[in-house]
């Protein structure tokens, strides 16, 4: 019976539903907003897309590189229709822990941010438009005392950051003259540290991005060097959380994987999947959090309590919110799931689709960042269900 039916059905049901899910929820004011703001000011997405972008070129060079010209055939795109398309009852799995890790990431860190990390590290040592200045002075009147360790641990990951990319591209070369143990626990090491300081560039981008959409909310103008200095002294009250972030993801995902390299840990790859998933639920445990310390003069203590009665007071709005955002991530990765199995070993067709896929995911990022920081600036003003919130 189902048979029958042109597929443009299910498709446009699909849709339908969609435009109504979108139209008619709790948090659509926030939703229009968000869109609005990535629209004034683009470099939202657009830094997603760009960091994305890195990423996936790297990826392909590193483990997908061209065995010849033929990989890059216009003709492989003429035999779409005869790909072996798999249905999504088939990959519905695989986009699960994605799909998870995106939610989590509008409350943390939305992106990878290596290899541009290698660049951000070399312009941080140098002190480009003295951020390195004014990242040392605002750790000084933060942390006192220990404000220097926290400047070590990040120079020191810093550093690692820009000996990662030497490490790995030696690698085969050295060993020719070293042991693969000893080069393996050295990448490992190097990785690990280096960690600390990807994972902080990413927080202080989304610093950044979110200080642009209060911006934006505001009606401030402001120039980019004022906002670069801006976002900094923010991300040092960022520190205490993201230190926690950095600590627990070290124990449970870094330092397993890493004491494989030099003792005997079975099955250490199996806990890797458990372990990203408790990470993200932790962090959407604390979801407010990190916004909470952006946006206000307040200790780490204090934003735990402000982030108890934001979920108390704004549960629904806030689980609908997730939903959302699950539902875009889950779609994305879904179809990324579904075009890579397609496409399998054709170069020129996976090259199309990452592009794309990037972008989307860019696009999409840029907008749920700016919706939940215009979502949070509501539900703290009381303002949630007015339609002229704001007037630019």
């Amino acid at each position: 019976m189902f048979s029958s039916v042109p597929r443009i059905l299910p498709l446009l049901g699909l849709c339908g539903g969609y435009v109504l899910v979108m139209l008619f929820n709790p948090i659509r004011l926030a939703l229009r907003d968000g869109f609005r703001c990535i629209t004034r000011f683009k470099r939202i997405w657009l830094t997603f897309t760009l960091l994305g972008l890195a990423y996936s070129v790297f990826q392909f060079i590193t483990f997908t590189p061209l065995a010849q010209a033929s990989d890059l055939n216009p003709r492989q795109m003429a035999e779409i229709s005869g790909w072996n398309w798999p249905r999504l009852a088939e990959v519905w799995q695989e986009p699960l822990l994605p799909t998870l890790e995106g939610v989590a990431g509008i409350f943390d860190n939305a992106t990878t941010t290596y290899p541009l990390s290698v660049v951000a590290a070399l312009l941080w040592l140098c002190n480009w438009r003295g951020l390195h200045g004014a990242l040392l002075s605002a750790l000084r009147k933060r942390f006192k005392l220990w404000s220097y360790f926290i400047y070590i641990a990040v120079a020191l990951g810093a550093i690692a950051s820009l000996f990662k990319p030497i490490v790995f591209w030696r690698l085969p070369t050295w060993r020719m003259v070293l042991p693969d143990a000893v080069l393996f626990q050295t990448s490992a090491a190097v990785d690990a540290v280096a960690f600390i300081f990807e994972y902080l560039f990413g927080v202080y981008i989304q610093v950044y991005l979110i200080a642009v959409c209060l911006a934006w909310i505001k009606g401030l103008s402001f120039t980019e060097e004022a906002l670069f200095q801006f976002a900094v002294r923010r991300f040092s009250f960022v520190m205490k959380w993201a230190g926690i972030v950095v600590l627990v993801s070290l124990l449970i995902l870094r330092l397993p994987l890493l004491l494989a390299y030099f003792i005997d840990v079975p099955g250490v790859l199996d806990y890797v999947p458990f372990e990203r998933v408790a990470m993200s639920g932790l962090i959407i445990l604390f979801c407010s959090v990190q916004i909470s310390l952006v946006l206000h003069n307040e200790s780490l203590l204090a934003a735990i309590r402000a982030h108890r009665q934001f979920i108390q007071r704004n549960a629904g709005r806030f689980a609908c919110f997730l939903s959302i955002c699950a539902l875009h991530f889950f779609f994305l990765s879904a179809c990324d799931a579904i075009v890579r199995s397609a496409v399998e070993d054709r170069a020129l067709g996976m090259i199309i689709w990452k592009t794309i896929y990037v972008c989307a995911r860019g696009l999409v990022t840029g907008w749920l960042l700016a919706s939940w920081v215009c979502l949070f600036r509501q539900c703290e003003t009381g303002r949630a269900g007015q339609e002229t919130w704001i007037a630019y």
